[in-house]
């Protein structure tokens, strides 16, 4: 008995970390965590958002893609990435009408004081300014969703939520390979209004990754949540 007792308050105290979902911690912590977007009635809005760019390999052609399609989509960056030389992707997500919001590779920036978070989020956003002449809008998302007590009172103390996604609409793919068809099928099968849908057009660790995928998964998502009477819209400047 103790020790079923022990293995469920472990198995809470892990899942309030690194839960893919709203656990424990964005409860108890207010609105400041966001995992799926308020609709008003009638509404059919889906929120398309791209990781761990920019990645010059495959983010211009996606940029291509959602300006050819008119859709607007929100793109959480690893300032690691951002260089002068792809500041110009930034700035054209900008200017395209693209919402920006900052991102991190490292999941152990959980353990970071709320002073340390604040400096750091504050950091990652003046580089994003002086590079490309615009600020990011108040969203962080954490890498693989990893959050603490600390992480989210920083954030809360900036005015910033913490960006999370909706259940089933991400492109991990249950440990076989990602292909835009696998993606594009579970995205489309767990579809529902206020919906935030994750795909990665970088990694955490490789700035040219070959995320080729994604672009086919992107364009299939389009088409098929159209049909399906559905609007896009960012995340920046809306509440959950």
């Amino acid at each position: 008995m103790a020790v079923g007792i022990l293995l469920v308050v472990l198995g809470a105290a892990v899942l309030s970390h690194t839960a893919p979902f709203p656990f424990l911690f964005d409860a108890v912590t207010g609105k400041v965590s966001v995992w799926r977007m308020r609709q008003a009635p009638g509404q059919r809005t889906v929120y398309l958002t791209f990781d761990d760019g920019p990645n010059p390999t495959v983010t211009p052609e996606l940029l291509d893609t959602l300006r050819d399609k008119k859709v607007s989509a929100t793109f959480f960056l690893i300032d690691a990435y951002i260089t002068e030389s792809t500041a110009p992707l930034v700035r054209r997500m900008f200017e395209e009408g693209h919402a920006v919001g900052l991102h991190s590779g490292d999941r152990w920036l959980m353990m970071h004081s709320p002073s340390r978070l604040v400096a750091d989020i504050q950091a990652m956003a003046d580089h994003i300014e002086h590079l490309t002449g615009h600020r990011p809008c108040l969203l962080f998302r954490p890498h693989a969703g990893w959050r603490s007590i600390p992480m989210l009172v920083g954030l809360k103390r900036e005015q910033y939520q913490l960006a999370g996604w909706s259940w089933f609409t991400w492109d991990w793919y249950w440990f076989r390979k990602r292909t835009g068809a696998r993606v594009a099928d579970q995205v489309l099968s767990h579809a529902a209004p206020g919906k935030i849908i994750v795909i990665h057009d970088g990694h955490h660790r490789d700035p040219r990754a070959d995320r080729r995928y994604a672009l086919e998964a992107t364009r299939q998502i389009i088409d098929g949540l159209r049909a399906q009477g559905y609007e896009f819209a960012t995340m920046c400047g809306t509440r959950p």
